[in-house]
Formats: C-alpha cells, sequence, structure tokens
C-alpha cells in the first residue's frame, strides 16, 4: 500500500532487526543484549532512587556448596575384587580421566604395583605419589598418609574388618569426586551404610 503524503515514512535503519531477510538482502545480526545502564541522575525537584549500600570490602563470597562425593559399589568376591578394581580403572581412563585423578586401595593383599614400587624404598614410593601424575596404588598400611584425589577405587580383597573400615571411611574421605567400592556388598553396607 502505497503511502500518503501525510504518513512519515520510517527509515528501515530504524526498524530493528528482521527475523527473517527480505528478498535479496542479507538478515542483520542480533546485537547482544547490554548489561545494566547506571542509574540516571534525580530530576530536578523530585528525590533520586534509594540504592543498597554498597557491599562491604572485607565481606568474602561464599565459597560454592561441594557436591557430596558419589559412591558405586561393584560387587565381587574378595578374590575377584582386585580384577574388579583394575577393570574399574581401565574404564575411567578410557572415558577421560587423566591418570593422576585416580587412587587404588587394597584392604587384603596390596597389589602388586605396590609391592614393585616399594622393592625401591619407601623414598621413591612416596615421590611418585606426591607427584601426582600417574595412578597410584596402595595398601591398608599405607592408607593413612595418601592425599585427596578425585577418583578412588578400593579393592575389598580380604583383611579384617578393622582394616575394611579403616579403608573405607579413609577413602570416603580422600575421595574429592567419585569413590568405586569392589566388593562385598553386605560388607561394605554395614560399614557406609545402607544408602550404598
Amino acid at each position: 500500500m502505497p503511502l500518503s503524503p501525510e504518513e512519515p515514512q520510517i527509515p528501515e535503519s530504524a526498524q530493528g532487526p528482521r527475523a527473517t531477510p527480505a528478498a535479496g538482502r542479507s538478515a542483520q545480526t542480533p546485537r547482544p543484549v547490554p548489561g545494566p545502564r547506571p542509574a540516571a541522575p534525580p530530576r530536578p525537584g523530585r528525590p533520586g532512587p534509594t540504592r543498597p549500600a554498597p557491599a562491604q570490602r572485607d565481606q568474602q563470597p561464599k565459597p560454592p556448596a561441594q557436591a557430596a562425593t558419589q559412591i558405586q559399589l561393584i560387587p565381587a568376591p574378595a578374590d575377584g575384587a582386585l580384577d574388579a578394581a583394575e577393570e574399574a580403572v581401565d574404564l575411567l581412563l578410557d572415558s577421560g580421566r587423566v591418570p593422576g585423578e585416580v587412587l587404588v586401595v587394597t584392604t587384603g593383599e596390596a597389589h602388586p604395583w605396590t609391592a614393585h614400587e616399594l622393592s625401591f624404598g619407601e623414598a621413591a614410593y612416596w615421590a611418585q605419589h606426591d607427584a601426582g601424575d600417574d595412578v597410584f596404588y596402595a595398601d591398608f598400611a599405607h592408607v593413612a598418609r595418601l592425599a585427596s584425589r578425585p577418583v578412588v577405587v578400593v579393592a575389598l580383597n580380604g583383611g579384617t574388618d578393622s582394616a575394611v573400615t579403616t579403608v573405607l571411611s579413609l577413602a570416603r574421605e580422600r575421595a574429592n569426586t567419585l569413590l568405586i567400592v569392589c566388593g562385598d556388598p553386605q560388607r561394605v553396607n554395614a560399614v557406609l551404610g545402607a544408602g550404598v
């Protein structure tokens, strides 16, 4: 419909971006929404808006709440717990976990890697732990000295009830994100609670 001389013509640039481009034209790129604008100065004769007092500089923001460590149980008999733990580690690494994020703890006989590395002496063994660049294996005798890691895998491959309780309790504290327990579900639930 043609415009009558009384109607002002609105320039295209003032019409804003188009949802669909007009024939033969490319669509304008939407602009980002601007952030909050400063408050306008009060007009003469009117009181200005009240603003809350600025936050005190010495107040520290509260850290975000940490998510609870997830616990996964892999049912396995005592003589198969070490194999189940090894499979869990392989799956973790295959899914993109960095080796230095994983700690493996046994409640009974030490993992062969632990025994091998301890043959070079305690200092060399703990230097590998402190470097934190590879999967680290420990047994009940060394669990109290372990540092936290994102993932802790526990193999309930034997040991006394006291050893299992100690290892599971410390492993739960050391696991930042995920605790995987390979063993008898009844034994695990007796220590960690029925919520596992």
